[in-house]
Formats: C-alpha cells, sequence, structure tokens
C-alpha cells in the first residue's frame, strides 16, 4: 500500500479535479502491475496498473491489488474501474479509504464483493486522506480545503509597517511554498497583496505539469488592467478569477476587456461594506471542480476568511530574526477569553534552509474528512 502511495504522490500536480490515486497488483511476493491516475480523461490507476500487468505478461487473476481510493463504479470521462478489475478477477483488493463522491460512495467495494473478490478496507487510511484532502472535502461538504501560507518572524510579524516583506525568509522556504502553490486548484490573493506587490501568482520555483487557477478577491472590482496577473494567464492559457461583490462588474467594459485575456470575473452575494461573501466564494469555487485553494494574501483576507470559517489548515514559514513592531501575519477580531481562541493542531515541522515550516490543521474539520472516507460497504 505505501508504493501505491508513492505512486499517488508522484501525480500530485497533474490529476485535478480527479483524485491522485496510486495502485499496485501483487502476485506471489512480485509487484505484477502499477500505475498511477493520468490527467484528466486518461485512465484511472486501477486500469493503468492493469496494463501495466499485461504489458509483462502477468496474469492478474488471483492476485492481490492495493489501491488508495475505492475504485470507481460510475461512467464519467473513463468507464468503471470498479468492472475492470472485476473482470480481471483478482483474489483480493485492499483499498486505503473509501470514495464519498455519492456516484460511488461504497458502490465500487458492492459491485467487488458480487464479483467474489474479497475487499479488505481501511490500510493506511491516513496518509491517503493527506494526498487527497481537497478530493474529500469536495465530495463531502461541496468546498475545497483550503490552507493560509503565511511568512513570518519569530514574533510573528510578516512585513514592516511600509509594507516590505520580501524577503523575511529564504529560499529554500520559498521553494517548498511554490510547491504548495503547484498542488493547489488556484492560488488566492486580494486586492491588498494586489496592489502592495502586483504578484504574478504563478509556479515559477519548481517544475509542474500543471498551472493552477488564479483568483483575487476583488470587492469593488478595482484591479488593475496592467497587472502582472494577468500576463501569466496569457503565458499559461489558465484562467483568472475575480471575485466582486459589484453587481454591475460582469457585465462591464473593463469585464470584456479581461475577457480577451482570460479572466472570468465573478460576481457574489455582498458581505458587509461592498466585501466579497467569502463562503458563498468557497462554495462556487467546490461546485466549479475545484479541490484545494493556496491562499497568499495579506493579514486582512487571511484573518477574514478564518473569520468567516474557511481555512482549514495553516503552513508557515518562520524565519529566526525578530521584527519588532511590524503587521501582524492576520488579522482577527479582539477576543476577551481565552476559550475563544481559534485552536489548531500541528501536523507537521520542517526544516528548510534556516527557516522552519509548521502546519496546523482544524482537528474539527480533520476528523469529518476522516468519517467521509469510512467505507460504506464494511
Amino acid at each position: 500500500m505505501r508504493q501505491a502511495l508513492a505512486l499517488a504522490r508522484s501525480v500530485m500536480t497533474s490529476t485535478t479535479p480527479n483524485p491522485r490515486v496510486g495502485c499496485v497488483i501483487v502476485r506471489d511476493g512480485r509487484i505484477v502491475g502499477e500505475g498511477a491516475t493520468q490527467p484528466p480523461g486518461g485512465p484511472h490507476a486501477e486500469v493503468c496498473a492493469l496494463r501495466d500487468a499485461a504489458a509483462r505478461g502477468e496474469s492478474v487473476q488471483g492476485a492481490t491489488m492495493y489501491v488508495t481510493l475505492e475504485p470507481c463504479s460510475h461512467f464519467g470521462r473513463t468507464p468503471p474501474c470498479a468492472d475492470a478489475i472485476a473482470a480481471a478477477q483478482p483474489a483480493r483488493v485492499v483499498v486505503a479509504m473509501g470514495d464519498p463522491n455519492p456516484q460511488v460512495n461504497g458502490q465500487g467495494l458492492a459491485r467487488l464483493r458480487a464479483a467474489g473478490i474479497a475487499v479488505t478496507t481501511g490500510i493506511c487510511a491516513d496518509e491517503a486522506l493527506e494526498i487527497n484532502a481537497g478530493f474529500i472535502a469536495r465530495m463531502s461538504r461541496g468546498t475545497p480545503w483550503a490552507w493560509v501560507k503565511m511568512a513570518a518572524s519569530l514574533d510573528g510579524r510578516s512585513a514592516l509597517h511600509n509594507g516590505a516583506s520580501q524577503w523575511i525568509t529564504g529560499e529554500a522556504a520559498r521553494a517548498d511554498g511554490h510547491a504548495w502553490r503547484a498542488r493547489s486548484c488556484v492560488v488566492l490573493t486580494g486586492m491588498g497583496t494586489m496592489l502592495k506587490d502586483n504578484p504574478r501568482l504563478n509556479v515559477r520555483a519548481v517544475p509542474t505539469t500543471r498551472a493552477p487557477r488564479r483568483a483575487v478577491v476583488d470587492g469593488r472590482f478595482e484591479v488593475p488592467e496592467d497587472a502582472l496577473l494577468f500576463d501569466s494567464a496569457n503565458a499559461d492559457g489558465v484562467e483568472t478569477l475575480i471575485f466582486t461583490a459589484d453587481p454591475r462588474a460582469a457585465n462591464s467594459d473593463k469585464a470584456a476587456r479581461l475577457a480577451d485575456r482570460n479572466v472570468r470575473v465573478v460576481t457574489l452575494p455582498e458581505g458587509d461594506t461592498h466585501r466579497v461573501d467569502l463562503p458563498a466564494m468557497m462554495r462556487w469555487l467546490g461546485s466549479h471542480d475545484i479541490n484545494e485553494v493556496h491562499v497568499e494574501a495579506g493579514a486582512g483576507l487571511g484573518g477574514a476568511l478564518l473569520s468567516a470559517g474557511c481555512v482549514d489548515e495553516l503552513l508557515v514559514y518562520l524565519a529566526p530574526v525578530l521584527l519588532g513592531d511590524a503587521a501582524a501575519m492576520l488579522r482577527l477580531p479582539l477576543i476577551e477569553h481565552l476559550e475563544h481562541a481559534r485552536r489548531f493542531e500541528f501536523t507537521d515541522t520542517l526544516r528548510l534552509g534556516a527557516d522552519l515550516r509548521l502546519r496546523a490543521r482544524d482537528a474539527a474539520r480533520w476528523q469529518a474528512l476522516h468519517h467521509a472516507i469510512m467505507c460504506r460497504q464494511d
């Protein structure tokens, strides 16, 4: 199963909106076939592994298949994997986690068992969920898995009061941040960052086979038409999204000009004081096949997303420096009692050059995903 998980990790940037899945077929202690899900429209991991076994001249009948997600049982861009497995007649299929997709959700396992194949579930489920948290979130709750990426000093400061922030952390930390951009479906920022930094939000420091979309939260539709962000949209052919609360924006001449540059303007319900309704934005993203959102924004938008209940995880890069009286990582409402504090649990620490990367998750949200992957046919 861990070999299957490694295969799933090898396609972290290429399968969206489909899940990252790996499959290994074992017979008499030997791997006789393996594969990982291909880009949309291509074969899934199980079919790749079956084809690999056939190319090696190996029979799958009586073998054991290890797959990181319940095999699909419906027709999408490709036929059901459960049917292909049933036709190959392995003796046993070992599955890491169930698929909460309403079109699957236990039906894949049921088809295998109906074909006389033994099924074992829940092997390395935590590791499998780590790889596909975004897909599981979208399928089970209708919204993507979202993390906020921040770079800060030891005293929790992200920029000087004059706005200078490049660079608090070193090259290794910045490259790791780009790797997280690459795995996401959307890189999201706000107008404060747009006006201060004029970012491209593209992936530069690591190789990738697929560019994520870029998105801007722009309540008043004030984004400059000469923003470098739109050059990225033309360069890699990936759509850029502008989320606004201005009801006139989508039909404006400015929106038409931006459309020619591969930019879509999305008008959402207004929050307060011309601000975008952030939960509505997350629901829109989920309904448009977005699995993971990587937020790189200022303290204002980061804090607003947290306050609106839109953040699942924090990705914090700490540099061994002190900045003193400077801008904070997040702007959050004042609280009077510790029981009102927003609490996360640390899940990972990593040394990157002179810097330290910390990951922290909302424990309740993670547990909800765990519940969602429980195999329905056990």
